[in-house]
């Protein structure tokens, strides 16, 4: 067992390990209580299908709020007096979850406790390492160290939205062009009475503009799915992930920002004093990316077979080799936090790059799209004149 319970699970070679005991963090704390076997492999569809709908707090908000108690704790503000200052100034869904956190907390009951009455509300992984430190009584730091990752996230969320944002509202103006030809072809009455269709979609007037409309929300509803199901761990986007991944360029961009996510986490966690198992389990999920998070049970098994951290993460042959030396290094140097500091500060700046290198190649296709729409409108509407002219030079009339 984690936690220090089992002193034959804790190889010794692993310096860096501070067990402490009282805590289990393979429990799973759901609202609708998924069940052990789903959280050990990811979500199955059913359980995705209810998750991907649940509320839960946004990064911005999350953000502030670990700021806050950050401030607010490291102070030495009394916890009751603290929640109950966030559970009167919030807003909307978050208001019933602060409150109950205040009334669990005034009752006597952990943070973490509190947290976990929520459901998925709030993060996993902020809700572990908020048991973490309250355990090892370093709550203050491990806010603020949470705070800084999350507001990390939002300026690399911020980056991506404003560098793609045009482009998205050019494609949205092009496929705008379209749905207005659609309903003239068929409002028009010359065009409605020789029944036009020179796109060639066969779709024409209010009803086929009816029909266009309906299938880019429907793309674009099913593009939104797809997203959101990956960012919450459903099984069945995974092929999807890994077809990504092989994209030359955007692969490597995007396994940069899970390395990032990776080496903060296991700082984080691996600092707090958080057992081994669970500290690997947790980083490794919050990669967000199967081309890691398909290594969970293997790593997991492994080190508690004894084996050192490094070993485990080399045999998956999954984890970049600059990654796995400093890992190497840290473990025999009994200095593996230091280390992995040195690497989630290198990692956090490849990040950005990385999201640089997204924007620019999202970017490129949307331009790609735009000008394929532009070269086919064209052609359909300026074809059959082409033809004409092409027919008068050779003398056809």
């Amino acid at each position: 067992m984690d936690g220090g319970r089992n002193v034959k699970e804790r190889p010794d070679s692993i310096k860096w390990f501070r067990p402490f005991a009282g805590s289990d963090f393979f429990a799973a704390h759901t609202a609708r209580r998924v069940k052990l076997k789903d959280i050990k492999s990811g979500l199955s569809p059913c359980a995705s299908v209810a998750l991907m709908f649940e509320p839960r707090i946004g990064l911005k908000p999350l953000a502030a709020l670990c700021r806050r108690l950050a401030t607010s704790l490291g102070a030495g503000v009394d916890v009751r007096n603290v929640w109950a200052r966030e559970a009167s100034s919030a807003l909307g869904p978050a208001k019933r979850r602060y409150s109950d956190v205040s009334h669990d907390v005034a009752a006597g009951s952990t943070i973490s406790d509190s947290l976990q009455g929520t459901g998925n509300y709030f993060p996993e992984f902020f809700r572990e390492l908020v048991k973490v430190g309250e355990e090892t009584g370093h709550l203050p730091e491990v806010c603020r160290q949470l705070a800084e990752h999350y507001e990390n996230q939002l300026r690399l969320r911020r980056t991506f939205v404003s560098a793609i944002t045009w482009p998205v509202m050019e494609l949205c103006m092009a496929l705008g062009v379209v749905g207005i030809l659609i309903y003239a072809f068929g409002a028009v009455p010359d065009l409605k009475k020789n029944n036009v269709d020179t796109l060639g979609f066969g779709l024409t007037g209010t009803e086929g503009l009816v029909t266009y409309l309906g299938f880019l929300a429907a793309v674009g509803t099913a593009g939104f799915l797809t997203v959101r199901a990956g960012m919450r761990g459903a099984l069945w986007v995974a092929p999807i992930q890994r077809a990504v991944m092989r994209i030359p360029r955007l692969g490597r961009a995007l396994e940069t920002m899970a390395m990032a996510r990776l080496c903060w986490a296991m700082h984080v966690t691996m600092n707090s004093g958080m057992a081994v198992r669970p500290a690997m389990r947790m980083s490794l999920r919050s990669t967000q990316n199967v081309i890691y998070t398909q290594h969970i049970p293997q790593v997991l098994q492994s080190v508690r077979e004894g084996n050192e951290l490094h070993a485990s993460l080399r045999d998956t042959r999954a984890f970049p080799l600059d990654f796995l030396d400093a890992v190497q290094v840290g473990e025999e140097s009994g200095q593996l936090v230091e280390s992995l500091s040195h690497l989630a500060a290198h990692y956090q700046d490849e990040a950005r790059l990385a999201m640089n290198t997204i924007t620019i190649l999202l970017g490129l296709a949307v331009w790609g799209l735009i000008a394929a729409l532009i070269i086919f409108l064209i052609f359909r509407l300026f074809g059959p004149y082409l033809g004409a002219i092409n027919d008068a030079l050779n003398g056809r009339f």
